[in-house]
């Protein structure tokens, strides 16, 4: 879970690695497009000169810019800085919440009791980031619900898991 530094950080989006299956995420940026692997945290693919076209979500209707790498040509959902959303559950009931209790810095709260957030906090609930020194632009789960994505206007940070887990 340690921040990877992206400067101008617009947006972030999810896609699958058609080969491994892996959870991928895409980093819009003032300075291009990336695609790192969520399981490894490896930057698998960078293109420094979009067509400016398509180099910011805006562009297009569905929030979307063109992926590169492994999944080039598939557009990608991208949420940000120009609007959009991530999933905030999973299917096996964790739920995330942005709070901002001291308004402009935001806290992303992960819950494993379905957002209630009932006693303590460290029991089922956890307060995981707070964005006091750049801009929250996005935060939730891919949707595998094996990674939970918080970017800033600074850096992406990612937090993955190999399998979902049900209560009986």
């Amino acid at each position: 879970m340690t921040p990877t530094p992206v400067g101008g950080l617009l947006g972030i989006g999810f896609a699958v690695h058609p080969d491994s299956g892996h959870d991928l995420v895409m980093v819009v940026s003032s300075d291009g497009h990336g695609l790192f692997d969520a399981v490894t945290g490896e930057k698998i693919a960078r293109d420094r000169d979009p067509d400016p076209e398509t180099s910011t979500p805006d562009a297009h209707p569905d929030l979307a810019c063109p992926g590169l790498g492994p999944i080039a040509g598939v557009p990608v959902r991208i949420a940000g800085l120009f609007g959009g959303g991530l999933h905030s559950t999973t299917p096996d009931g964790w739920t995330l919440d942005i709070v901002s209790p001291e308004w402009p810095h935001e806290r992303v709260v992960l819950s494993a009791d379905g957002g209630s957030r009932n006693g303590p906090v460290g029991g089922r609930w956890w307060h995981i980031f707070h964005s006091d020194y750049s801009e929250l632009r996005a935060a939730g789960f891919s949707p595998s619900g094996l990674t939970l994505a918080v970017a800033t206007s600074s850096d992406l940070t990612l937090w993955t898991r190999p399998e979902l887990h049900f209560d009986d």
